[in-house]
């Protein structure tokens, strides 16, 4: 049925409800809160470290010792999800990527340690390979090309050990394909049947990736680009395509990335498919941002608070944002 037509003016004033801020609220269409934010943390090994990345002014690589009490603040200010993303010694990355299956790896011994202490916290994880490859590439690489099937075998391997060591939600972010129904499959084998999987399955060659390789450390190392595997910006239909086939493979949720200029893309995902459906407000995005309210561009927490709105707005029910304890602050009043 098409939406009513309002009356002609005067009848109709629609200035009338957008008067007052309790009237703006009633008939607010989309509500942000903080439990529909998902807060990415970049860690690394050492004790008492708060590292600062350069190029996402108030983002940091934390210390073990120090997300615990970081994740406990985003807690008590309602984020009920964090995703963990590691920052590797460069001695680790190689060719192989064994270290990314390692039960004791830098992620593995992260999600322990957060069960352990916040049992009521979801933790999502990452599963690529650009952290722990010698070439920077979220595949393993045999001469010059990401092969497709070999690093499948060892992104299974990889999800294994994170469900393993207690993750709630994977995130394959790899753009594999089959990677989604091997994983799944994996998982039901080893008796992880209620450990979700987030898939990035539509994930773009985004120019705006840029910062969080410098956060991981894969900036310097990375030989060529991600075009092979990566969905070109212009596919539209392709990536819709990409989102069908990870549903069926077993996808209980599913990633659009970047996110701001693929808002298209997440409304046509949420209508075309009707499943939990997220954005990731990515590192460009971010630095974008912090930058133009850096230098007085921009309110930044309006333009924080309305981005994110904005993910709401265009179908998404949840955003992964490095403003998220920023933001539930502000939320929290």
């Amino acid at each position: 049925m098409p939406p009513h037509r309002p009356a002609a003016f005067p009848a109709a004033r629609l200035r009338r409800l957008r008067r007052t801020n309790a009237l703006r609220d009633l008939v607010a269409e989309h509500r942000l809160g903080a439990a529909d934010l998902i807060w990415p943390v970049f860690i690394r090994e050492g004790e008492r470290i708060e590292e600062p990345v350069p190029s996402m002014p108030g983002v940091a690589r934390l210390s073990l010792d120090m997300l615990v009490p970081a994740a406990e603040a985003a807690h008590s200010l309602g984020i009920t999800t964090i995703c963990l993303f590691p920052y590797t010694d460069q001695g680790l990355r190689t060719e192989h990527c064994e270290e990314a299956w390692n039960p004791e790896n830098l992620t593995n011994r992260a999600i322990r340690r957060l069960k352990e202490t916040l049992p009521g916290l979801s933790v999502m994880t990452d599963i690529a390979l650009d952290p722990y490859n010698a070439n920077g590439h979220d595949g393993i690489v045999r001469e010059g090309e990401i092969v497709n099937d070999e690093t499948v075998e060892a992104l299974v391997r990889m999800a294994q050990a994170q469900a393993e060591a207690g993750a709630d939600i994977l995130g394959p972010s790899d753009m594999m394909d089959g990677r989604i129904g091997a994983i799944r499959q994996a998982l039901e084998a080893g008796g992880h049947h209620n450990v979700a999987i987030l898939s990035y399955a539509a994930k773009f060659a985004s120019a705006f990736y840029g910062p969080f390789r410098d956060a991981v450390g894969a900036a310097g190392r990375l030989v060529g680009d991600k075009k092979t595997y990566q969905i070109n910006p212009a596919n539209r239909d392709e990536a819709l395509r990409c989102v069908a086939r990870d549903l069926d493979e077993g996808a209980d949720m599913v990633m659009v990335k970047p996110g701001m200029p693929y808002l298209d893309l997440c409304r046509a995902v949420k209508d075309g498919f009707g499943v939990p459906t997220f954005a990731y407000q990515v590192s460009g995005e971010y630095a974008m941002l912090q930058a133009a309210a850096g230098n007085g561009w921009l309110d930044g927490e309006a333009a924080m608070l309305e981005s994110l709105l904005c993910f709401r707005r265009a179908g998404c029910d949840g955003i992964l944002t490095y403003f998220a304890p920023r933001a539930a602050r502000l939320l929290a009043g």
